[in-house]
């Protein structure tokens, strides 16, 4: 044997004795330490991993609303069954596979870095393994020392005595670091990729392992370089493992990195703040909300509110009638808008519902034995007292049934009724059923009550037509799923009553492109065009909708049947059900006019009204008000703006209309005309009727 052969073997035998020497050293050290210092560390607290962003779920558990811890943090509540078993089998596959035989540490792999550390003077590789991790998550320390790391070892072992497998994946799933505030998969799997981390492709399942070794420095929203060579070497290790195939390895690595983080959900944002208000302490609310719904009836409020104009709104209801359970409740047309004051809760806010009263009317009017819907009233130019109700159109019919008159929303048949009713059990009626009617302030209450002249909210409108679909009993709203069982709150009309304006209802003329005696429904347009709403029901849902400006505003040509009753028919065609007709009762008449009884024939007529013809009644041009500012969209250039309505009350048709002084419409029977400015400013507008009267005003175009 040549010496030098022999010197080299000889060396190496050294070089391995004290590699051997070394590891023993650590090892004995290690161990030393280890129970020095298990003996003085106190138990073992879990306290920082329950901590959770509250989080606000949908009727089947699925998120509507997250919020952030109170460090600011988005911890969200996650369990293995959240995630795909790609990604688990993944990250095992990554940073421990050995970890469902290991008891919270390695020994082969706390060797081989004992091996590598001696050998070359310097970590080469870790040994931590999940359980370490979840150690040192739950227990954070700045320092990297070797005490700290047996504080791990220590802690790992606890844990796996104390908790399951499952329990330690979990608490990892929720606890791993992702960049900024972003703590546990869930949370950086909504932030970075805008979905639940139940489904993942292969790059973002590697992205999401490589992201908790070095959080900050591979943020793909800020270091994408760095994020891409850490997912990479991901993909590449688990394809060594078997777990992805090379072909999708390479489709993986061409994919590109999310650019920025993305929002957390927000759905139902103002009903999620309702309930976080209610039960402040508790972490997990489950409302009666059907998410798909909600998301989808939250996209039309945008897309209507976007159309129709800036600064208007949209708010929408949806009530399951059998229950009374809130199925979707949109409160604007986005929350975030504050063009559109987006965080005010319309459905809360009060508002006059112009004619949607009506049907509440006849329905008392029916019960008390005054009218059957084939009962015949008077249209025609009417005063009470000292006022006049005219119809929205300033047209009369004459001789109609109620059933017409209802369906049409005719003025003074709903006045006429309302009289012979009594304003005052009206609204008993409306308060024993729990809608809060706020009539206006040092005003007693009149018959222009039946006509929109008190307020309401869009909530309690809502569940009194729902009490029209249920036969009258109106039901307490659900917003949660563990609230009580449904109650009644009282009863807005008898059975048969309910049945009768249902049935009416059903029959109304449908919005343009929509088809007709399908959903019982009824408009309303608040006084000035402030408000527009459409309520409308059938056996199983009701939903309410109303359009206007949060603060009040008029907005020229905001009409319910316009503007609000296409929104409702659309919020219909989203449950995506066939509407079903409500269940005639035993005891409803079913009859012409003529097969009435006789006292039925004809609305009573022992209440005086002084008939008059609209002659009589001076020329005046009552909308819009002279001097006042109207606001079309023409400010700023804007082409396209709204047209302008005017109305015209009293004189003798046919009716001129003239802008400054140019004809605009002419021989007109009706008492409203529109026109479209081709820019903002002053104009005045005149009426000129048959008899040469003529009336003028001077109103700003913007």
């Amino acid at each position: 044997m040549k010496p030098e052969s022999s010197g080299r073997r000889t060396r190496l035998r050294k070089s391995l004795l004290a590699v051997g020497g070394s590891i023993t050293a650590v090892v004995l050290a290690g161990a030393v330490g280890a129970i020095l210092l298990a003996r003085a560390l106190p138990p073992l607290d879990l306290a920082v991993a329950e901590e959770r962003s509250t989080v606000v779920l949908d009727r089947d558990g699925n998120l509507l609303r997250p919020f952030a811890t109170r460090d600011g943090r988005w911890r969200l509540p996650v369990s293995i069954g959240d995630v795909d078993p790609r990604f688990l089998a993944m990250l095992k596959a990554y940073e421990d596979s050995r970890f469902e035989s290991h008891h919270g540490i390695d020994p082969r792999a706390l060797l081989r870095a004992a091996f590598q550390f001696a050998w070359h003077g310097r970590v080469v590789s870790g040994a931590s393994t999940l359980t370490m991790q979840v150690a040192r998550l739950l227990e954070p320390r700045a320092e990297r020392s070797l005490a700290a790391k047996l504080r791990q070892m220590i802690r790992s072992v606890q844990l796996e005595q104390r908790l399951s497998k499952s329990q330690i994946l979990e608490l990892y799933l929720a606890l791993a670091p992702y960049g900024g505030n972003l703590e546990g998969v869930r949370a950086a799997s909504l932030s970075y990729f805008g979905r639940e981390p139940k489904r993942l492709s292969a790059t973002e399942a590697a992205l999401l392992v490589a992201l908790p070794q070095a959080p900050e420095a591979r943020r793909p929203d800020r270091f994408p370089a760095a994020a891409r060579l850490a997912r990479d070497r991901v993909l590449e290790r688990v394809a060594a493992a078997g777990l992805v195939a090379e072909d999708e390895v390479r489709r993986a690595s061409a994919e590109a990195l999310p650019a920025g983080r993305q929002a957390f959900p927000m759905h139902a944002a103002h009903l999620a703040e309702a309930a976080i208000t209610e039960r402040p302490a508790d972490a997990v609310h489950r409302l009666a909300i059907d998410g798909r719904l909600q998301e989808s009836l939250e996209g039309l409020a945008r897309e209507r509110a976007a159309q129709l104009g800036p600064r208007l709104s949209v708010a929408i209801i949806v009530v399951h009638n059998a229950t009374g359970e809130i199925r979707a409740l949109v409160g604007s047309a986005g929350y975030l808008d504050s063009e559109r004051a987006g965080a005010i809760d319309m459905t809360t806010a009060i508002r006059s519902p112009g004619s949607a009263l009506k049907p509440f009317i006849y329905a008392l009017a029916f019960e008390q034995g005054i009218a059957h819907p084939e009962t015949l009233l008077d249209d025609r130019p009417t005063r009470f007292g000292i006022w006049q109700p005219e119809n929205f159109d300033l047209h009369h019919l004459g001789i109609v049934t109620a059933r017409r008159a209802l369906q049409l929303s005719l003025n003074v048949p709903a006045v006429e009724l309302l009289q012979q009713v009594g304003v005052a059990r009206l609204l008993a009626r409306l308060d024993s059923a729990g809608a809060q009617a706020v009539l206006p302030r040092d005003a007693p209450p009149g018959l222009a009550v039946g006509l929109g002249g008190l307020g309401v909210t869009l909530t309690d409108l809502t569940r009194l037509y729902a009490g029209l679909a249920r036969g009258g009993s109106v039901p307490v709203l659900r917003r949660r799923q563990d609230s009580d069982p449904v109650t009644e709150s009282g009863a807005i009309a008898d059975p048969v009553a309910a049945w009768y304006v249902a049935d009416i209802l059903r029959g109304a003329p449908p919005p343009d492109r929509a088809l007709a005696n399908r959903i019982a429904y009824k408009t309303g347009t608040s006084y000035g065009y402030r408000d527009a709403w459409a309520v409308g029901f059938d056996r199983d849902f009701t939903i309410g909708v109303w359009v206007g400006r949060p603060d009040g505003s008029a907005v020229p040509g905001l009409v319910g049947r316009v503007v609000a009753a296409p929104i409702l028919f659309d919020a219909f065609a989203r449950l995506g059900i066939e509407p079903q007709p409500i269940a005639r009762p035993t005891h409803a008449l079913v009859a012409t006019t003529a097969n009435l009884p006789p006292p039925l024939r004809h609305v009573r007529n022992d209440v005086p009204k002084t008939l008059l013809s609209l002659a009589q009644a001076p020329l005046h041009i009552s909308y819009p008000i002279d001097g006042s500012r109207v606001e079309l969209g023409m400010t700023g250039g804007v082409e396209g703006g709204s047209r302008l309505v005017m109305k015209a009350t009293g004189g003798s048709p046919p009716l001129t209309w003239l802008v400054n002084g140019a004809p605009v419409e002419t021989g007109l029977l009706r008492r409203n005309a529109s026109w479209r400015p081709d820019g903002a400013g002053f104009v005045q507008l005149s009426v000129i009727d048959a008899k040469g009267a003529s009336v003028s005003v001077t109103v700003r175009i913007e």
